[in-house]
């Protein structure tokens, strides 16, 4: 009959299936390609860093004279060092604590910061300016002498209790996520300002719900994305931050082999030795690279007002 409507048009609504947020925020992520592709890269350092030393089973003290300094070969596929050690292996052994420290320093960071900002951007008043002066306070103290200084005084007395290496450690965890929270904090305490007085969440005040109730079922989520976003940066600053204090000689021990401590042993013989350094700095710079891309795609992929 003319101008009726095609029974196809008026079912495809309701024949189209329902797609949640994390699917949503999936297919928008997987449209960019430059974060899908770092995404592959980073997955595959953290699996050669887990799974690479049993493939690889070389002890990364194996001290061999005669194979002092040399190139890549069949035999060392990334070369030696001055003592003639696997450079292969000790770059898969330390992988694992550089990474180990990056992602554990964000934690720490990610759930200091949503605490304090979830905290301020709740309660408002005289307990918001309080916590945001310690905000900015922490904000203003210069991060890499003040890392340099706890670590001087506190380094002995947690190697004692916890032993060398998990006492460094835990040192510099703590230290690197506890001067990395204060950008989250804010980012929080500004969502959570916004997303407080939404219709959803007054519809839920209104219905009896309690504050922890609120943060928990309502903001807390809704605020999630760009604290993902932040904490990718934090995972790549810990990175850095972790390869900076053993590249000074303040990090891990000269027989654990992180990645800064491969190029600070390293920086005395790039003249003759380059692979030494070259092959750790890329280790860095490709991990640091892919988790900014994914960073990146997260921060267009939680955006609303990105069409993608």
């Amino acid at each position: 009959m003319a101008g009726s409507i095609p029974v196809s048009a008026t079912a495809s609504p309701a024949a189209r299936p329902h797609v949640g947020p994390w699917q949503e925020a999936w297919r928008r992520f997987r449209k960019h390609r430059l974060a899908v592709a770092s995404a592959v890269v980073l997955a595959t350092l953290i699996l050669a860093v887990l799974f690479g030393p049993l493939l690889w089973p070389v002890p990364i003290d194996e001290i061999d004279f005669t194979a002092r300094l040399q190139g890549p070969s069949w035999e060392h596929p990334l070369g030696t060092d001055d003592l003639g050690q696997d450079l292969l292996a000790r770059i898969l052994y330390g992988g694992r604590i550089s990474l180990s420290v990056g992602f554990t320093a964000m934690l720490v960071a990610v759930t200091l910061g949503v605490f304090i900002g979830s905290t301020a951007g709740m309660a408002g008043g005289k307990l918001d300016a309080a916590l945001m002066w310690v905000t900015d306070l922490f904000l203003s103290l210069p991060q890499l002498p003040l890392l340099l200084l706890v670590i001087y005084l506190f380094r002995d007395s947690l190697k004692g209790i916890f032993g060398v290496e998990m006492g460094v450690f835990i040192l510099i965890v703590i230290v690197i996520g506890g001067l990395r929270w204060m950008p989250v904090a804010r980012l929080v305490r500004a969502q959570f300002l916004s997303l407080r007085e939404k219709e959803f969440v007054e519809a839920a005040r209104a219905l009896g719900a309690s504050k922890s109730r609120q943060v928990v079922r309502h903001i807390l989520p809704n605020a999630l994305g760009p604290v993902i976003v932040a904490a990718t940066i934090d995972v790549a600053a810990a990175i850095i931050a972790e390869s900076t204090l053993s590249f000074l000689g303040l990090g891990f021990p000269p027989d654990i082999p992180t990645w800064g401590r491969l190029l600070f042993d390293a920086k005395d013989f790039l003249d003759y030795a380059p692979h030494w350094a070259l092959f750790p700095g890329a280790a860095i710079f490709l991990t640091v690279l892919a988790i900014n891309f994914i960073g990146d795609g997260l921060r267009d992929t939680f955006d609303p007002r990105k069409v993608m």
